[in-house]
């Protein structure tokens, strides 16, 4: 073995790889079963414990309980395929699972993940499939199946000397019904906690195999069993089609629906002599390969009817009826999604009252939360996957602004804009408005997050704003607000021009917002000097601790004792509102509080008190921003002085913002525009 070779091989886990392919007798497995009676669990009970795994987080959100599922933030492939913001539509989900686990009905029906296109209908289905294929590689989430052996002898088989069970089947199905409830009760097979119910019988193959060596055997079970039947580790896995089956409907004039249920092997025929012998026959329909585990139904609702009956057989009565054969169990998750516009041919086709009496419908929207939008485009547009090209602040942050409030409805009453109704859904505190105000909106909303703007409409463009030549190694909110825009013009699902207007104008309302946004930045980053500010927040507490003990103030140039500044102290307190008539009261409330951090032996700084901070930091701008000359931001002619100053305000951009070099030139260049205009936020 060469030395690359032996390398590569000692990065294997032997003992993992015999766990996972482990063999034995049906009386080994028996010993299993009575160990851990959860190998013998249904699909649903199994999916439901899969995702629960991964453990569970409660919170509280508008006073209302929540339950959060980490599973969906894909811990298995890093987060890769994680679901951001629809919390409440993936805990339906998982109550139906736990409801379907515990046999209270939903087993007997069809998942159907409803909603809008790119709501991550998809991904929820993909993470599900993805899921229980990671979860039965582990001890927890082992199950197991069978083949039969030593078949040569018997001519069961052909030429072959094992026969794999071809849908997999739970080994328990081979003690024969009539007395399988009773064998596993005296064998003490399970717990109080976990309760052994194998569901159904055999399929057509394995049934005639058991048949024909219980013949041979004379009825001796025992000896069938020991001599014939070996038990195996069943991994389930998408791309082996074992446990996991997709199925997507083709054209609609060639859709057959052995493509579910399996179909006869001609090559087989000439060998058993019949298309009626269940050896000639593949059992590899999607129902069939996904037994013991998952069936993803890609767009459900463009299927043919025809193959309604078999969906409706699988779904009430956990049965398909394959070609030729009688009808056969199966047990599996069945899941579909579809989008708007099939569900509601749905609902107006009479023809379909039976599929939609065996759905449960789940609507999966659009995120409604700016903070949950932004961290769909981070996982595509982070730091660490656009290496080389710089993202500035606020760019994706604007983009999803937009994207939300393109799927908000207007608010009926409060008075409040989009944009106001945004911030409340996103946690913001707006000033007379709480939390029984934000579920008050909710509550009147009808079918809010199922119209509007969908995430990938957004990707794209921030993918064109990133190729696109001339952008000089970055994008900022102006270059994707622009894509967005121009991109609504050729917007293949808009085809209302009411919609399309408002959605442009919408544009307007978030370039505005950011206007506000760098307007702060810019002004905190040039008022970040914390000695000037900490001598400013000084120089007020002298005064205002002279005003309210009716004392002077030495002034520290000359030396007498002064009169208290109220000039200044109106200056700093005017920038965060504090009328006249509160003055007092607010200078009060000031030394309270650095009295009462004095007892508590903590010592008073500037940013101590937040309202204070931010006053001092509005006052310091206001004294700095002539000094710096702001419009010089736009000149070609810049004195040494100004530059300084101006690099200095840059690199704090860079520093504690975000910025690159490049987006902080333009930045401040921007903001200038604005403040010449004398549009300068009080």
């Amino acid at each position: 073995m060469g030395d690359m070779v032996a390398r590569i091989a000692a990065l294997q886990d032997y003992d993992r790889y015999r766990d996972l392919h482990w063999e034995g007798s049906f009386e080994d497995y028996l010993g299993i079963v009575r160990t851990s009676p959860r190998v013998t669990r249904n699909a649903y009970q199994r999916l439901y414990d899969m995702v629960v795994s991964y453990g569970e987080e409660e919170y509280i959100d508008n006073k209302k309980r929540l339950v959060r599922y980490p599973f969906f933030k894909d811990p298995i492939d890093g987060g890769k395929d994680a679901i951001f913001g629809l919390d409440i539509p993936l805990m339906r989900l998982v109550h139906v699972l736990r409801a379907a686990a515990q046999g209270y009905g939903p087993e007997k029906r069809i998942i159907l993940l409803h909603g809008p296109v790119g709501s991550s209908k998809s991904t929820i289905a993909r993470l599900l499939k993805k899921g229980i294929e990671a979860y039965s590689k582990t001890p927890e989430g082992a199950l197991y199946s069978y083949e039969w052996t030593n078949l040569a002898e018997t001519g069961l088989a052909g030429e072959d000397d094992v026969f794999p069970c071809p849908m997999h089947d739970e080994p328990l199905r081979l003690i024969p019904l009539e007395w399988r409830e009773k064998a596993i009760r005296e064998l003490r097979l399970g717990s109080d906690a976990q309760r052994v119910r194998v569901r159904g019988d055999l399929n057509p193959a394995c049934r005639f195999i058991f048949k024909e060596l219980m013949e041979r055997y004379d009825g001796d079970w025992s000896r069938v069993v020991a001599n014939h039947v070996k038990v195996k580790r069943l991994l389930l896995s998408e791309q082996d089609r074992i446990g996991i089956g997709t199925f997507q409907p083709k054209d609609e004039k060639n859709q057959d629906s052995t493509e579910l249920t399996g179909d006869i092997n001609y090559r087989k025929i000439a060998e058993y002599g019949a298309d009626s012998d269940p050896r000639a026959f593949n059992f590899d329909g999607e129902f069939n390969v996904a037994n013991r585990g998952i069936i993803e139904f890609v767009e459900v609702l463009k299927l043919d009817v025809a193959f309604l009956y078999d969906l409706l057989g699988a779904t009430q009565e956990q049965k398909v009826k394959p070609k030729k054969f009688a009808q056969t169990d199966i047990d599996e998750v069945i899941i579909g999604h579809t989008n708007e516009a099939e569900y509601k041919k749905l609902l107006n086709n009479e023809f379909m009252e039976a599929l939609r009496d065996r759905t449960i419908k789940i609507d999966i929207p659009y995120i409604t939360k700016m903070s949950e939008e932004i961290k769909i485009y981070q996982k595509d547009f982070g730091a660490e996957k656009l290496k080389g090209k710089h993202v500035a602040p606020h760019t994706l942050e604007v983009a999803a602004m937009w994207a939300v409030m393109s799927r908000l409805e207007e608010p009926k009453k409060h008075q409040l804009s989009l944009l106001q109704k945004a911030k409340l859904y996103d946690g913001k505190i707006l000033p007379g408005y709480t939390q029984d105000n934000v579920k008050e909106l909710r509550k009147e909303t009808k079918r809010e997050g199922l119209d509007g703007i969908s995430p990938r409409f957004i990707q794209d463009k921030i993918s064109n704003a990133l190729v696109r030549e001339g952008n000089e190694g970055y994008i900022n909110p102006f270059m994707v607000l622009n894509e967005l825009e121009k991109g609504l013009q050729h917007h293949s699902l808009i085809s209302a021009e009411d919609d399309r207007k408002q959605y442009s104008e919408l544009i307007g309302v978030v370039k505005g917002e950011y206007d506000e946004i760098v307007k702060n930045e810019v002004q905190r980053a040039i008022s970040a000097d914390e000695e000037a500010i900490a001598r400013l927040c000084a120089n007020y507490i002298d005064n205002i601790r002279a005003y309210l003990m009716k004392q002077k103030v030495k002034n520290k140039y000359t030396g007498k004792d002064d009169e208290p500044d109220e000039r200044l102290m109106r200056s700093i307190e005017e920038k965060i509102d504090i009328p006249d008539a509160r003055k007092d009261d607010f200078r009060r409330e000031i030394l309270n509080f650095i009295g009462h951090l004095a007892l508590e032996g903590k010592t008073f700084t500037y940013d101590t008190n937040d309202r204070l901070r931010r006053a001092l930091e509005m006052k310091l701008f206001e004294d700095q921003k002539d000094s710096i000359k702001l419009s010089s931001f736009v000149s070609n002619v810049i004195d040494k002085e100004t530059q300084d100053k101006i690099d200095v305000i840059k690199s704090r951009l860079i520093k504690y913002y975000g910025y690159n070099e490049a987006s902080a030139t333009d930045v401040l260049a921007y903001v200038a525009s604005i403040f010449a205009r004398g549009d300068v936020k009080s």
